[in-house]
C-alpha cells in the first residue's frame, strides 16, 4: 500500500484550495490530522477525518471539534500483515534506530490522551529501550546480532523471534572531532515553553559535552535564514551560550532556506575523517520557500553525498509534524527524536551522544528466509515505514537505516510453526505444501530461517554480508524467557494496543503492565519503570 504523508493544518500555504473528497465513508485516504479531544473519538484512534490532495501537498480537512484544536502531522500506514511461508518465504526490511514515536505518546499519555494511531510506531517504542546484547569488542566489527525464541504472551500457540543489533561502543574521549550545525527553527510557531525555551535548554547540555576540537556553528530560520554563529570552538562554551540565550521566536516558517544555509556552512566547515552532521531543531512548521516534501526530501537526498549528516529534534504539540521530521531523518541518514523535557534532552544529547552524534555503519538493512517446512507463517510486528523489496536487499544504491555508537536495535517477528494451532491463513487449494511432498527430507530442517545482514562502512559505497543461519532446534528447547525479552514483548504488546490490538486477542493492559513488571531488570536509568507507569496511565485514559 502506498504511504501518504499526513499533513497539519498549519501548513495551509503548502496546498491548493481544492480538495480532493474522501472515499464516500468519511474515511482517511492517507491523511490524518489529530484533535485535542482524542479521548472523545477513541472508536477512531484520535484521528480526524480527512482527505488527500491529489498530485501535491496535502491538507488537513477542519476536525471535527473547532475549540482548542491541534493539528498534527501524521504518516499514515497499515500494520504488517501475517504471511505465508509458502508463499512469501522472505522479509526484509532497513533498521530503526530512531526513537521519537516513543517520547511523543508519551507526552499525549501524560497530557491523558490516547494518542493518535499513526503517531505509534512499534519499533521506534521498542528501540528506546536498551537490551542486554552482546557487541563486539573491535572497531573493525561494527555491530553484533543476535536472536532469541519465546512463546508468544499474547497466544500460547506462536512464538516471537527476537532479533537484536548492538553496535560497537568506542570510548568517547577517542571519538573523532565533530563539526555540528545547530538549525534552530525560530519563528512564531515556537514562542510556547515547550518550543524554543526548553530547544535553548536542550543545547545547552549538548554544548557542555563537546571538546575544544569540535566545531559549533549556529544558523536559525523564520521569514528567512541567517547566521547568528560562525563555526566556533566548543571551548568557547560562554560564547556559545550567550548566541543560543539570544534567540528570540517570530515570523513565519523558512525552514527549506534555512537546511540550504545549514548545508552550506557545514560543507565550509568540514572535518575530514570527523564527524559532520546538522541538528535541525523545530516543531516541524515548515510554511515559507521550499516547502513541498518531495523537494526537501531531494535536497536532503543529494547534500548527503558530501558526507554530512542529518537528525532532526521534534518540539511543542499542537501544530507538530512528526511526518515531516522522521522522513528527513531517514533521507539525511541521521536519527529523530522528539523532546518532550529536559529529561528526554538529556537522555538523547548526553547520555547517548555516542549514537546520536557517531555513525559506525550505514544503510543497514535485515533479510530474513523462514524455512517453509518448519515455519507456517509470520508478521513482522512493527517497521512498516522501513519495509524493502526482496532485491533491494542487495542494491547497494538503495539507502536504509543507519546505527550510532553503541545502538541496539530489536526486531521482533511472531511465527506459526507448522502443523501448530497458531496459523491464521488457510493453505493454498492447488499448491502441494512443502510438509505434504513426499519426497524424503525437508531441505536444511535443521534449520528454521536464515538471518543476513547487509551494511556499508559510513565513509563506503559496497555493501558487506552477514549469513546466520536459526537452528531448528531452538524452538524445542524450554527455557524461560528473558527479562529482555519479556519487557520487549510488553513494549510491542503496548505499540500494537495503541495501534487497535486487533492481533492481541484478549491480552489487555494489565497483562502487558504484568509482562513488563517481570521484565524490568536492574532498570538502572528507571525508563522500564516510566514505561510501566505509561502502560497504568493508557488504562485510565482507554477508561
Amino acid at each position: 500500500m502506498p504511504k501518504y504523508l499526513v499533513l497539519s493544518g498549519s501548513i495551509l500555504a503548502l496546498a491548493a484550495a481544492t480538495l480532493v473528497a474522501c472515499n464516500g465513508q468519511n474515511e482517511p485516504m492517507g491523511l490524518t490530522a489529530s484533535t485535542s479531544q482524542e479521548s472523545a473519538t477513541a472508536d477512531a484512534g484520535g484521528i480526524a477525518s480527512s482527505s488527500a490532495l491529489a498530485g501535491g501537498p496535502q491538507i488537513g480537512l477542519q476536525p471535527a471539534y473547532p475549540v482548542h484544536q491541534s493539528l498534527e502531522a501524521y504518516q499514515a500506514f497499515e500494520d504488517s500483515d501475517v504471511k505465508r511461508v509458502a508463499e512469501a518465504p522472505v522479509s526484509t526490511f532497513a533498521i530503526d534506530v530512531d526513537s521519537g514515536s516513543y517520547a511523543n505518546i508519551r507526552r499525549f499519555l501524560m497530557n491523558g490522551q490516547k494518542p493518535p494511531q499513526h503517531a505509534v510506531r512499534v519499533e521506534e517504542m521498542l528501540n528506546y529501550f536498551t537490551y542486554d546484547y552482546r557487541g563486539p569488542t573491535d572497531s573493525a566489527q561494527p555491530f553484533l546480532a543476535s536472536s532469541d525464541i519465546m512463546t508468544t504472551p499474547w497466544n500460547a500457540n506462536t512464538m516471537l523471534l527476537r532479533v537484536g543489533i548492538k553496535g560497537y561502543a568506542p570510548v568517547m574521549d577517542d571519538r573523532p572531532p565533530a563539526n555540528l550545525v545547530f538549525l534552530i527553527d525560530v519563528s512564531g510557531s515556537m514562542q510556547d515553553t515547550d518550543k524554543l525555551p526548553l530547544l535553548k535548554s536542550s543545547m545547552k547540555l549538548l554544548v557542555d559535552e563537546l571538546g575544544d576540537d569540535d566545531k559549533i556553528t549556529i544558523v536559525t530560520y523564520a521569514g528567512n535564514a541567517g547566521l547568528v554563529l560562525a563555526p566556533t570552538s566548543a571551548g568557547e562554551k560562554a560564547r556559545i551560550k550567550t548566541a543560543i540565550d539570544g534567540l528570540d521566536a517570530g515570523g513565519s516558517t523558512a525552514g527549506g532556506e534555512g537546511i540550504q544555509l545549514a548545508y552550506a556552512k557545514a560543507r565550509e566547515a568540514l572535518i575530514e575523517g570527523g564527524i559532520n552532521r546538522i541538528l535541525l531543531a523545530t516543531d516541524g512548521d515548515f510554511n515559507v520557500g521550499v516547502t513541498d516534501i518531495g523537494q526537501l526530501k531531494e535536497m536532503i537526498e543529494e547534500a548527503r553525498k558530501s558526507g554530512i549528516a542529518l537528525s532532526t529534534l521534534g518540539f511543542g504539540e499542537g501544530n507538530y509534524n512528526d511526518a515531516l521530521m522522521e522522513q528527513i531523518a531517514d533521507i539525511g541518514n541521521g536519527n529523530y527524536g522528539y523532546v518532550d523535557s529536559l529529561k528526554e534532552a538529556k537522555r538523547l544529547l548526553v547520555d547517548s551522544l555516542g549514537g546520536t552524534m557517531m555513525t559506525i555503519a550505514k544503510d543497514v538493512k535485515i533479510q530474513i528466509e523462514f524455512n517453509p517446512a518448519v515455519i507456517a507463517e509470520y508478521r513482522l510486528i512493527g517497521y512498516e515505514n522501513r519495509a524493502l523489496n526482496r532485491e533491494d536487499f542487495n542494491n547497494d544504491a538503495k539507502d536504509a537505516g543507519e546505527i550510532g555508537a553503541g545502538h541496539t536495535v530489536t526486531a521482533l517477528y511472531e511465527i506459526a510453526l507448522v502443523g501448530s494451532k497458531g496459523l491464521s491463513v488457510d493453505p493454498l487449494r492447488y499448491q502441494v505444501e512443502p510438509d505434504q511432498t513426499g519426497e524424503g527430507e525437508p531441505i536444511r530442517a535443521e534449520e528454521f530461517a536464515l538471518l543476513r545482514l547487509r551494511y556499508k562502512a559510513p565513509d563506503g559505497d559496497v555493501s558487506k554480508l552477514i549469513e546466520t543461519p536459526l537452528p531448528s532446534a531452538w524452538l524445542k528447547q524450554e527455557r524461560d524467557p528473558s527479562a529482555d525479552d519479556k519487557f520487549a514483548a510488553a513494549v510491542a504488546a503496548f505499540g500494537q494496543y495503541l495501534r487497535g490490538g486487533e492481533r492481541l486477542g484478549q491480552f489487555d493492559l494489565d497483562q502487558i503492565a504484568a509482562l513488563a513488571r517481570a521484565g524490568r531488570g536492574a532498570d538502572e536509568d528507571g525508563y522500564r519503570a516510566e514505561f510501566i507507569d505509561l502502560v497504568e496511565l493508557a488504562d485510565g485514559v482507554s477508561r
